[in-house]
């Protein structure tokens, strides 16, 4: 199979990909990137009753108004991310 690729962007993302990972060919790049794609599909398979039970979570709690205001979003994600893990 040949595989041509007339966007320049696209082939400069898998150049900076053989770069950044020290793959060998665009071959290696395809092969990991859909690895990886694989290994998200099948893991939000496993995981979608568990998912979609926190949106619907979420969705109850928004109901109750127990959401952050808009204005107040920003200060808390910034809280959030300087707590040590």
């Amino acid at each position: 199979m040949n595989i041509e690729i007339r966007d320049r962007a696209l082939e400069a993302r898998i150049q900076k990909q053989i770069q950044a990972t020290g793959a060998g060919s665009v071959e290696e790049v395809l092969l990991r990137l859909l690895e990886t794609q694989e290994e998200q599909d099948r893991w939000l398979l496993e995981n979608r009753d568990a998912n979609n039970a926190k949106i619907q979570r979420g969705i109850e709690q928004l109901d109750r108004g127990e959401g952050i205001p808009e204005d107040r979003l920003d200060a808390y994600l910034t809280e959030l991310k300087s707590k040590p893990e």
